[in-house]
């Protein structure tokens, strides 16, 4: 019963809207209006500014890890397979999220978030990977799906069965969400960033 309950919670927790949140409460804007559309934290960074987008970005992370955390406070103080699953029930919850329609994020941040928890390791260095894949090419979706395969190497290294299961589902999602963006790069019309 305890199980059940921490799976709708950690759903309902990655239902939180926080792009169209913040955009609401900070700027009176409904980001899904502007932008590609998207209630991620890209589309929050493009259309609502660096500092919101930067709450978004921190918001939808936090969204993960403490989805994932959940088992770690109410069944035992230690991490288990049942915090990924979560962190995954956290995820689906991002994209299709009950409080906005069931049309949300790609699912990178709160992706992020889960493994931020599971593996911290696997999460910094994936930010490193990201962040220097941003810097070489420019595009943010593309820089998003190439850490993510960098998660799945990583976690083959790890032995872990079901984080490597886990991490390969998690990024399939997030390229899958990317197919508009894959389409926009092989047509050249994806925006660059200018500021790295």
């Amino acid at each position: 019963m305890v199980t059940a309950l921490l799976f709708v919670a950690a759903y309902l927790l990655g239902s939180i809207p926080s792009g169209l949140i913040v955009g609401k409460l900070g700027k009176g804007i409904d980001i899904r209006e502007h932008g590609s559309g998207n209630l991620g934290a890209t589309n929050a960074f493009r259309t609502l500014g660096v500092p919101s987008g930067s709450i978004v970005i921190v918001s939808d992370i936090l969204k993960g890890t403490i989805a994932a955390s959940l088992p770690y406070f109410f069944i035992e103080p230690t991490v288990t397979p049942l915090c990924l699953l979560l962190g995954v029930a956290a995820v689906i919850g991002h994209i299709f999220p009950v409080f906005a329609g069931f049309k949300g994020g790609k699912a990178v941040a709160t992706s992020g978030g889960v493994l931020l928890f599971y593996s911290p390791l696997l999460f910094i260095t994936m930010i490193g990977v990201f962040f220097l894949l941003l810097y070489l090419s420019k595009y943010v979706s593309l820089s998003s799906m190439l850490a993510g395969i960098y998660a799945v190497i990583f976690s083959l290294f790890t032995g872990d069965l079901f984080l490597i299961i886990i991490v390969l589902a998690l990024t399939s999602a997030v390229i899958y969400r990317h197919r508009a963006n894959i389409k926009r790069i092989m047509n050249k019309t994806e925006p660059k960033i200018t500021w790295l």
